[in-house]
C-alpha cells in the first residue's frame, strides 16, 4: 500500500507538511476543502516537493462546473510535472443548494456526467479535436484556439471519486480511476459489500480501481476516546446505517440517531462498545498499528490515510508509524 500525508489547513502550514511528508517517506499528501480552498494548497505543495503526489480529497465537484474544475487540474497536473490527483466529492444537498448556491439532482448520474464532461474537455485539448459534450446536466460545446490551455505533456491527472451508497460506487466503478472509502468502514464492509459492488461494475479492459483508505488509527488512550466519540457521531448517519447492519449493530444506528436529534453527544460515546471500536480502529504501539492495518488492508487497499479525528499536527507525528509500515 501506498502511505499517504493529511495536509494541515492554512496555506501557511502547507509548505512544511509537503516537504515533511517527503522527507518521512510518504507517497503522496491530500488536502481537503472543509475551511480553505481544495486546490491553492496543492500548487504550494508542489513547488516545494519533487516526488509526493498530491491531490484533494477532496473537492466538492458540484459547487463548479465541469470547465472550471478542468482547467484547475490540468494546471496542477502540469505544475506538478504529473503528480496530481483530482478528488471528487458530491457533498450533501443543504450545502450544494445553501452553502455553494448550486443545482442539485440525482447526486450519482450528475457525478458520472461530470467526470464523462472532465474527459472530455481534457481530450479536446489533448487532441485539437471539437469540443462536443451533450448531456442531462452538461453541456460543453464551445472551445477556441484562445481559451485552450498550454500543453501538458504529462496526461490527464487521475479522477478519484469518494462514494458511499450503491449508486456512487457503481458510478465511481464506471468512470473513475480511484475511489476514497468513508473511515466509517469494516475490513468486512470493505471486502463484502465495497469490493464486489465495484467489481461488478467495472468495465471490461479498464485498469483495476485504486482504493485508497481513510483509516483510523489510535496510538494512546486520547486517540481512542476521539476515535470512539467520532464513530458515535458518523454512526448516528442513516447512510452509514449499512456498515453497523452487515455486522448485526444496527439498532446502534437508531439509539444514535436519536440522541444525536437531542444533542446529546457526550452520551451516544459510551454506546460504541469495544468491539465496534477494535472493527473500525487500528489500536497500539506503532508497530501493532502497522501489523494490524497490513493484517486487515494488504490486498484489498492500494492506498491508506492515518485518520485520528482532531488531530491539529503534522505529518512528522506519524514518523514511526511509517517507518513501521515500510520494515517487513
Amino acid at each position: 500500500m501506498k502511505i499517504d500525508a493529511r495536509l494541515r489547513d492554512g496555506l501557511e502550514h502547507v509548505a512544511e507538511d509537503a516537504r515533511t511528508a517527503e522527507e518521512l517517506g510518504f507517497d503522496g499528501a491530500w488536502n481537503s476543502e472543509n475551511k480553505a480552498d481544495a486546490f491553492l494548497p496543492i500548487a504550494v505543495g508542489a513547488e516545494h516537493t519533487t516526488r509526493l503526489e498530491l491531490g484533494s480529497s477532496v473537492a466538492i465537484a458540484f459547487a463548479r462546473t465541469p470547465m472550471t474544475v478542468a482547467y484547475q487540474a490540468v494546471d496542477l497536473q502540469r505544475f506538478s510535472r504529473g503528480r496530481f490527483v483530482l478528488g471528487l466529492g458530491s457533498q450533501v444537498r443543504p450545502h450544494v443548494q445553501r452553502r455553494f448556491s448550486m443545482p442539485w439532482s440525482r447526486p450519482a448520474a450528475r457525478m458520472k456526467d461530470f467526470v464523462v464532461a472532465l474527459r472530455a474537455i481534457w481530450h479536446a485539448w489533448d487532441s485539437g479535436e471539437r469540443l462536443h459534450h451533450r448531456s442531462e446536466f452538461y453541456d460543453h460545446t464551445l472551445m477556441t484556439p484562445n481559451f485552450v490551455p498550454p500543453e501538458n505533456p504529462y496526461g490527464p491527472p487521475k479522477v478519484f471519486l469518494a462514494a458511499v451508497g450503491p449508486h456512487m460506487l457503481r458510478t465511481t466503478a464506471q468512470v473513475a480511476d480511484g475511489l476514497f472509502t468513508h473511515p466509517f468502514l469494516t475490513e468486512r464492509y470493505l471486502r463484502e459489500v465495497i469490493l464486489p459492488e465495484v467489481e461488478e461494475h467495472r468495465g471490461e479492459g479498464m485498469a483495476p480501481l485504486e482504493i485508497a483508505l481513510s483509516a483510523f488509527v489510535a496510538l494512546d488512550e486520547a486517540d481512542v476516546e476521539a476515535v470512539r466519540r467520532q464513530i458515535s457521531f458518523y454512526g448516528s448517519t442513516p447512510a452509514y446505517r449499512p456498515v453497523l447492519e452487515l455486522h448485526g449493530w444496527g439498532d446502534l444506528q437508531t439509539d444514535l440517531n436519536t440522541l444525536s436529534k437531542r444533542e446529546r453527544w457526550d452520551e451516544m460515546v459510551p454506546l460504541v462498545t469495544d468491539e465496534i471500536l477494535e472493527s473500525m480502529c487500528s489500536i497500539g504501539t506503532e508497530k501493532e498499528v502497522a501489523a494490524d492495518l497490513r493484517r486487515r488492508y494488504d490486498g484489498l487497499a492500494h492506498r491508506v490515510r492515518f485518520n485520528r479525528p482532531g488531530d491539529a499536527s503534522g505529518p512528522a507525528r506519524f514518523a514511526g508509524l511509517v517507518k513501521a509500515l515500510r520494515t517487513p
